[in-house]
């Protein structure tokens, strides 16, 4: 049996094929959702094990277990509500939780959490963001909803903006990029969060051409993607080192002046002023078209997940 998308652990494991048809049938699902929702998942649970706070990842995937028919068990805040604080070990608490249900999503602050988690698990376990490592469905929405957007990936200039380092969507997306033909990469960012140099390994060894700048404005002429990022706060070991990256690239009316008509803008958020809101109303401002194609990557993920486990 193929077991390649028994687990989701990481955007590597994901080749061109496999983005083609896990988007066709994301595809699929934006009818599925249109027309009501289907029942393909009745009888079937799903377990949300979040030790991270999260808005969209955590309800855009119970809500496309609802939306095929399953149902949905969990925690938005393992860290305190589960017996993890009371000194069980991550291994233990998903060897219980296999018992309990279908498929985990899980998102943790340790980078290799969802790793850990796969190795003692029963049933498929789905990596929604583990630290500063990965964040592949956020990935694959991305490049799901660039390839809505232009019709394509191939060719395409991308520039990704913020907090480089502990980013994970940005590794992520970095990965699945690597997929495709022709494609550069703008990597600009404050000194001290500048893109880890395994990313850039990994580039390198796919051929995927890239640079490195600190001048969004220079590069946004050019570009068909501005990815914006938020600067994470809470991942800096110390106020001083926020305060360094913080407030140094901005998206606003001046700045989507020097974009193409034809670019778009994209943010995994949630944002913390580093796009103004005075660019909303703008059409080429797409993040919150990106957050709902979330749903659909995320119904391909776990209808996939659970038919490579019957």
């Amino acid at each position: 049996m193929d077991r390649s998308l028994y687990h989701v652990l990481g955007a590597k494991q994901f080749d061109r094929a496999e983005l083609d048809r896990l988007f066709a049938a994301s595809k699929e699902m934006e009818g599925v959702v249109a027309a009501g929702g289907d029942k393909r998942l009745s009888g079937r649970i799903m377990t949300t094990l979040f030790f991270e706070a999260s808005t969209r990842t955590r309800l855009s995937f119970e809500s496309a277990m609802n939306r095929l028919g399953g149902s949905v068990i969990g925690t938005e805040n393992a860290a305190q509500f589960s017996s993890a604080i009371k000194g069980e070990t991550l291994e233990d608490t998903i060897r219980i939780i296999t018992g309990y249900s279908d498929v985990i999503v899980m998102r943790h602050t340790e980078i290799g959490a969802a790793k850990r988690a796969a190795k003692v698990a029963g049933i498929p376990v789905i990596n929604a963001g583990d630290g500063a490592g990965e964040h592949p469905t956020q990935a694959l929405l991305d490049a799901y909803t660039i390839q809505k957007e232009f019709g394509r990936i191939d060719g395409l200039k991308i520039a990704m903006v913020g907090d480089l380092t502990y980013g994970r969507t940005v590794h992520s997306l970095s990965y699945i990029l690597a997929n495709y033909q022709d494609v550069m990469v703008y990597y600009i960012a404050p000194e001290n969060v500048q893109i880890p140099s395994y990313v850039k390994q990994y580039m390198d060894e796919k051929g995927i051409r890239y640079q490195e700048t600190n001048d969004l404005n220079a590069v946004a002429g050019s570009v068909d993607v501005v990815y914006q990022t938020r600067i994470q706060k809470e991942r800096f070991p110390s106020v001083e080192e926020y305060e360094k990256a913080a407030g140094k690239y901005i998206i606003d009316a001046a700045l989507m002046d020097r974009m193409r008509k034809e670019a778009i803008v994209l943010h995994p958020l949630p944002r913390a002023g580093e796009i103004t809101e005075e660019v909303d109303a703008d059409p080429r401002a797409a993040y919150f078209r990106q957050a709902h194609n979330g749903l659909y990557i995320r119904m391909a993920l776990i209808a996939k997940c659970l038919n490579m486990a019957d």
